[in-house]
């Protein structure tokens, strides 16, 4: 019995001595070139470290150094100059299940590629590693990031897990092309929902802070958002700039907040802009709201042609449209002002006030074009209940048939402008004069005109004004159906003869100052010359009684007849 004792005695210590032997050479290069030789050669895995170390101060703990570690074939997923692995009674059961996995100075790069990985743990913590997690929804690549998933459990599809706390610092963050600095992300996966309790970062030249909340089925919930003294620069026009909200589910925004922001694109610009937006769903093109509100002031805001200075915009949501309780600007050198409502019954926007007070406005190029081309989906129809113009200058540049006017001053009540989608005098009343206008290079003064517009025609009861010597005075009717036959009636007192001529009237055979009569009609088509269309009758009698009576058909002389 002695014997056996001895013996059993002598096998435990030669046991000891092989595990010590063990240990100490898979502390050493060789074993941890075996081990790492061994993985590689049994698994789909390659591995590689130089050295593992186990101290009895922290005897659950393995360290390992320069480790590379990624799947056959395939580009290194870990590479670390220390990965600590925290071990506990767990490893019985599930070997390849960590209490805790500390990655030290290195990369991780995890993409649908990489998971599922072999090994989970209760924590993954990230000191001073980059972090790439290429071709997902995600597109995301970090540096310097310091922090922690609990757990990690890494599946196909899912290189974090599906439930996990998050908690996270970055150096430098680039997420889809956007890029930031010194970030700070706090949250939690529950399944296909990402809940982001804090987000902090420094982009654009600014600050942004918030949280928010992605829903499993791709939305997102905003609950606040802060961006400060955002600088950005874009290569993409304004509507692609916001194209990416149209890609999502829906957008649901609690409290948006931007100070101080200067954004910029090829066609695009807004300065020193101030915005605070409550409560708005944006979805596929629409939105929602229940007690919205909009705020928003800059500088300057640039879109194409228009270029606004110091835009002041208050606007509420509900859903039956918005309220606009203030819209002011400075714009081409003068100042706009308005209040109305947006009917989303409809799609009518309704302004009750409307002030346009000094400008000097070019009108552009393309003004017909743009007068004739369809409008958005969103405007079938716009009112204007009440409106002033005040010492206002507009120019057309047009070369066929250039004019200006000058202080151009009216007011006005229940002006329908937008009908169908279209833009027009479509009923209303307007009363418009100037202190001088010139048309085609004829100098006229005091034009004035007042008008009247229902769903049949449009009623031009008073069209005057004064040349070098007389006067000319006119009624016109404007038919609303497509051809929009027109006829006119003008009389002209003391007038030079021959200022038809400058607005397409042909040549008079007589001369000097006279009276003349004049009644013609006409179709105002886009894209149809109005010349080949007029058809009308013109008397005139000069100082030294010569009359003429002219006759036009289709826009051709046909009967021309002078006496004394």
């Amino acid at each position: 019995m002695k014997f056996i004792g001895k013996l059993l005695v002598y096998l435990l210590v030669a046991l000891l001595i092989v595990v010590l032997a063990f240990y100490i050479l898979l502390q050493t290069r060789w074993g941890a070139s075996q081990v790492s030789s061994w993985v590689t050669a049994n698994t789909d895995y390659e591995l590689s470290f130089d050295l593992m170390d186990h101290r009895f101060s922290s005897p659950s703990h393995i360290i390992l150094e320069n480790v590379t570690f990624g799947r056959d074939g395939k580009p290194a997923t870990l590479v670390a100059k220390k990965v600590d692995i925290g071990l506990s009674s767990r490893q019985v059961t599930d070997p390849l299940h960590m209490d805790t996995i500390t990655l030290f100075d290195g990369t991780l790069n995890l993409s649908p590629q990489t998971a599922p990985l072999p090994f989970r743990a209760d924590r993954l913590q990230l000191n001073n590693m980059a972090f790439n997690s290429p071709n997902t929804e995600w597109d995301l690549s970090a540096q310097k990031v310091t922090g922690g998933v609990n757990p990690w459990e890494p599946e196909a599809g899912n290189v974090l897990g599906k439930n996990a706390q998050i908690q996270m610092s970055a150096g430098s963050l680039t997420l889809n092309g956007v890029p930031a600095t010194n970030v700070l992300i706090q949250g939690q996966l529950n399944g296909k929902e990402v809940v982001l309790n804090t987000i902090g970062a420094d982009m654009a030249r600014g600050s942004l802070t918030g949280s928010a909340l992605r829903n499993a089925d791709g939305s997102w919930v905003i609950d606040t958002l802060r961006l400060n003294d955002i600088r950005l620069q874009s290569d993409k026009s304004l509507m692609d700039f916001f194209a990416p909200l149209n890609t999502i589910p829906s957008l649901q925004i609690g409290r948006l907040e931007v100070t101080d922001a200067r954004l910029q694109g090829p066609d695009w610009a807004v300065t020193d802009l101030d915005l605070s937006l409550r409560n708005l769903t944006l979805s596929r093109g629409d939105w929602q709201s229940q007690e919205g509100r909009l705020s928003m002031n800059a500088s300057e805001f640039i879109y194409g042609s228009l270029h606004l200075f110091d835009p002041i915009l208050n606007a509420e949501f509900s859903p039956q449209g918005v309220a606009l309780r203030q819209f002011t600007s400075r714009w081409e050198g003068g100042m706009v002002r308005t209040s109305g409502n947006w009917l989303r019954d409809g799609k009518v926007l309704v302004l009750d006030d409307v002030a346009i007070a000094g400008l000097e406005y070019t009108l552009p190029e393309n003004w017909k074009s743009l007068w004739m081309a369809p409008l958005p989906e969103w405007l079938n129809g716009m009112t204007l209940k009440k409106f002033g113009l005040s010492r206002n200058l507009v120019i057309d540049i047009d070369p066929t048939f250039p004019w200006q006017i000058t202080s151009l001053d009216g007011y006005g009540a229940n002006l329908q402008l937008v009908k169908d989608h279209q833009w027009g005098v479509w009923g209303g009343s307007a009363t418009l004069n100037g202190a001088a206008a010139t048309f085609n290079r004829v100098d006229v003064r005091r034009p004035s005109l007042a008008l009247n517009a229902n769903a049949a025609t449009v009623n031009i009861s008073e069209l005057s004004a004064f040349t070098e010597k007389g006067i000319l005075e006119a009624t016109a009717t404007v038919s609303q159906l497509p051809q929009r036959q027109t006829t006119v009636s003008l009389n002209g007192r003391g007038v030079p003869l021959n200022i038809l001529q400058q607005w397409g009237w042909p040549e008079l055979p007589i001369a000097g100052d006279g009276n003349l009569q004049l009644t013609a009609s006409g179709s105002i088509q886009d894209k149809v010359p109005l010349k080949s269309t007029v058809n009308g009758n013109l008397r005139a009698e000069n100082m030294d009684k010569q009359h003429v009576n002219q006759t036009l058909l289709n826009g051709e002389e046909i009967k021309n007849t002078t006496s004394q």
